[in-house]
Formats: C-alpha cells, structure tokens, sequence
C-alpha cells in the first residue's frame, strides 16, 4: 500500500515583482544593464518591454589612488510611469571627439507609454502620452503634457512643445491638448485622465 504523499505549499507566482518603492516589473520584461536605470516608484514595465540599460557612458578610469569612479545612469524614468508591452527604451547615442557615446535618458513622472512604442528620446518631461507603435528618434525632446498620436514618428532631434498634439511620419504639431489634460485620476474612484495622474492605473495592474 503506498503512502500518501505529503502536500506542499507552493507560492505562486505573479505576473509582476513589486520591489520596496511600489515598482512593479513583469517577469517576461528584458532588463540589460539593471545597474544603470533608475525607477522613482511606482512605476510599471509590463511584457516584453526592452529596457536597455547597458547602454551607457562608460566611466573615466580612475586616477592611481583614487576611487573607482561610479557607472554612469543609463535611463532614469520618474513616478507613476507605464511602459506598455513590447515597449523599447533605447539610450540616444551620438559621436563625441569621433568616438561613438551614449546620452543618459531621462523620463519624467506619470508618463504613458504605449504598446511597441521605440523611445530613443534625450528626454520626456512628465504627465506625456505617447501613442501605440510609436517612434521617437534619437535626441529628441518631449516637453511636458504633450500627446504623441499613434504611430506618430518624431524625427531626430525635434523639441515637441509643451502642451501639444503631435501627429504623422514625420511627426507635425497638429494641435494643442484640451482643457481636461492632467486633470483627474488623482482621486479615488475618478477615471483616469490621459497625461493626468497615473497612480490609480499603476494600482490597478495585479
């Protein structure tokens, strides 16, 4: 007669890891280079997002004597943030004294970003939307409360104004957003506004 076997606890594991300050990373994201990029808190990588850390400046070798000089922030990407599925977030790069460099990205609070977005920006100030399939080329900069359409292409190098509505391939200024952007979401229980506080979304993702 055979013993029953003994029953076991396992844990389950979740879609997402939440580290100490609220940040909740899927287990199918690919993170290079996790030393160099920053999270603010709270802030959401979903599947599949392509976050390329690795990509950075590398140090000055450090003197005789001297400490060892620290790695260079690669990506820092402020609160409440959402980087959608298959997202990729990719450092600018640039030639500087004839050598290839890369240029430290910086993202902003309560951004949204979109499914198959590729963000290659040198910054992306807060409460921005940025659309599905979008492309914002290298060294350009995304001003705060702006909205990038679906499959909208930023060309290298374009400043997208503050406030606006930006559109096409490549991309024009098509409008400016209305009068309920930013507004909301901050409240329980209130919808949630595009380019307004992301929180009660970041809440929502299990």
């Amino acid at each position: 007669m055979s013993r029953p076997q003994p029953t076991t606890r396992r844990s389950v594991k979740t879609e997402y890891i939440e580290t100490d300050t609220g940040n909740k990373i899927s287990r199918r994201a690919f993170i290079e280079g996790k030393q160099n990029i920053m999270l603010g808190g709270k802030t959401v990588l979903m599947a599949g997002v392509h976050l390329r850390g690795d990509l950075c400046r590398k140090p000055e070798p450090a003197a005789a004597g001297e400490k060892e000089k620290p790695n260079t922030t690669a990506v820092s990407i402020g609160r409440a943030t959402v980087v959608s599925t298959n997202a990729v977030i990719r450092p600018p790069m640039r030639v500087h004294k004839g050598q290839m460099t890369f240029i430290p990205m910086r993202i902003g609070d309560n951004v949204f970003i979109g499914p198959n977005a590729h963000i290659s920006s040198a910054s992306i100030s807060s409460h921005v939307y940025i659309g599905e399939n979008a492309v914002l080329s290298p060294l350009c900069i995304v001003k705060e409360g702006s909205k990038i359409l679906p499959n909208t292409v930023v060309p290298p190098g374009m400043t997208v104004p503050a406030g606006t509505v930006v559109g096409g391939k490549p991309a024009k200024i098509l409008g400016e957003v209305g009068d309920g952007w930013g507004q909301g979401g901050g409240v329980e229980g209130e919808e949630w506004v595009e380019g307004g506080d992301l929180r009660p979304l970041v809440r929502s993702i299990k």
